[in-house]
């Protein structure tokens, strides 16, 4: 058991990762090879999850929505093929694994930053629902200040 602590710890003392937690927006810079050529390509998402923590190959998924469609990638982050990771903004969140936001009919007002809409697809809804929602929430207010009245 010992010599797999010592294992991890100099697996992880080999490559500087930063403090991610989920929520946090990041960019992922990972080499990609392409026949002879090696270039860097950078993806940029939210972290919904974070796997592994104290193992030797710590996971990390992050997400973005491009042209309407939701792609997430999970990265090992010890990996020779990360370059970097750089953290553009923390987010302040109450759960761990943000799986929530896979779904159309999330609300932004959950997370506390405002520059999250290009990470996830939010459905419109349509104007006769929303209006219908309004007239029904507004009449039986009506009624009871009717009843307070007389």
């Amino acid at each position: 058991m010992k010599q797999l602590q010592d294992y991890n710890l100099k697996i992880r003392k080999s490559k500087k990762v930063p403090e991610l937690k989920s929520g946090d927006i990041v960019r992922v810079h990972r080499k990609i090879k392409e026949g002879n050529k090696e270039r860097v390509q950078v993806f940029e998402g939210i972290v919904i999850a974070m796997k592994g923590g104290q193992s030797s190959s710590p996971m990390m998924t992050v997400r973005r929505v491009t042209h309407g469609t939701g792609v997430e990638i999970t990265f090992p982050m010890l990996s020779p093929a990360i370059q970097k990771i750089e953290i553009v903004k923390k987010v302040k969140t109450r759960r761990a694994k943000l799986y929530y936001l896979r779904r159309k009919d999330f609300k932004l007002s959950g997370l506390k930053t405002k520059e999250l809409g290009q990470f996830i697809a939010v459905e419109e809804k349509s104007e006769s629902a929303s209006e219908k929602a309004e007239s029904a929430e507004n009449a039986p207010e009506e009624n009871e200040e009717e009843k307070k009245s007389k």
